[in-house]
């Protein structure tokens, strides 16, 4: 049994499993690859198929609803960064034995609508309720959409000279679903006003209009190259994934970098560094150097705040981040601090 926590380390996803993906076919444009959100598979006609997968979340501590949300969005996240919304959906739930019909009702009822919302068509799957599941991950989803082959971005087109910009703030869902998970404990420490903004970041957790906004919903812009949506790892992790993943080097600023007032306190109390921390809501964009200013404006016209971060480079320069007037090599964390803080907490009794 693995020691760590959350996704499995890149270099035994690049040891284990990309070398050996079944058979290959030449139509597979872009398959597992690390820090490359989605697959793309060719079809006749210049068009492509993209898929993204995704665990699906069953937190009693947050609810039916918002379980129900972070199970649709956090797939919709990673379809986000090809630039398109997703289209179709297959959902695999494996619930526990002691899970109520009326409580599955409840939660696929809200699937239903935040798929809606979105515009994904269910298309199947398969649900069961196991004995012994006792998991806040309550099985997968995958989220297909098709469209013109060469308008579908992912992350391994980013290039040297590229700017890249990062949407809202660091640690959106930690922050809020630590403070969410353990409330009177937050609002205890750091009182009513923290608790209840950091509790109103939850539905910030979708990226899917970040995206779509920046590529441009009506016309669609050319001057995007690449982007991750941030999970695992925070804004940072995201930024050293894209990197990889085009095969590049990078320089990040630090002091640049969206950090709230609000979640930096909450993981401050938590003891993480909300840099790193999972940070679903945050989109990281790769764009050409002499349009990063219509992309932020795009963005922030639709109130979606946006700025410059860094920037991609050769890779003999490596990833690296400026902090505090020294430029160190940016360190990809193998452990996301956000579930090792929430178990803690849960294990100090904090409520």
């Amino acid at each position: 049994m693995s020691d760590k926590l959350g996704k499995i380390d890149h270099r035994i996803f690049e040891d284990v499993i990309q070398p050996k993906c079944g058979h290959w076919r030449n139509e597979v444009r872009s398959g597992p690859r690390f820090g490359v959100d989605v697959s793309v598979i060719d079809l006749p006609g210049g068009m492509a198929m993209a898929a993204a997968s995704d665990p699906l979340s069953l937190v009693p501590s947050l609810g039916l609803e918002e379980s129900a949300w972070l199970s649709v969005h956090l797939i919709a996240n990673d379809m986000a960064t090809t630039g398109f919304a997703p289209m179709y959906g297959q959902f695999v739930l494996n619930l526990p034995a002691s899970f109520s019909r009326d409580d599955f009702k409840t939660y696929w009822n809200y699937i239903h609508k935040f798929c809606a919302d979105i515009g994904v068509a269910i298309t199947g799957g398969h649900t069961g309720f196991i004995e012994g599941q006792n998991s806040t991950i309550a099985g997968g989803g995958t989220f297909f959409t098709i469209a013109p082959g060469s308008q579908i971005l992912i992350a391994s087109n980013a290039s040297p000279g590229d700017i890249i910009l990062a949407t809202k703030n660091c640690a959106i869902s930690s922050a809020s679903i630590l403070a969410m998970s353990f409330p009177e404990t937050v609002k205890n420490k750091l009182g009513q006003e923290v608790f209840h903004k950091a509790c109103g970041m939850f539905y910030e957790t979708s990226s899917l209009d970040d995206a779509l906004t920046a590529v441009g919903k009506q016309t669609r812009h050319k001057d995007i190259t690449a982007m991750h949506d941030v999970t695992e790892g925070g804004v940072l992790g995201a930024i050293y994934e894209l990197a990889s993943a085009s095969g590049n080097g990078a320089v990040v600023y630090s002091d640049q970098l969206p950090v709230s007032r609000v979640a930096g306190a909450v993981c401050s109390l938590f003891s993480i560094d909300q840099r790193y921390c999972v940070g679903a809501g945050s989109m990281i964009i790769a764009c050409k150097k002499d349009k990063a200013g219509l992309i932020t404006e795009r963005l922030n016209k639709e109130d979606i705040p946006c700025c410059v971060v860094g920037e991609i480079k050769e890779k003999e320069s490596g990833i690296r981040l400026m902090e505090n007037g020294r430029m160190d090599d940016l360190i990809y964390p193998e452990e996301d601090p956000y579930w090792a803080a929430f178990f803690n907490a849960s294990r100090k009794g904090w409520r």
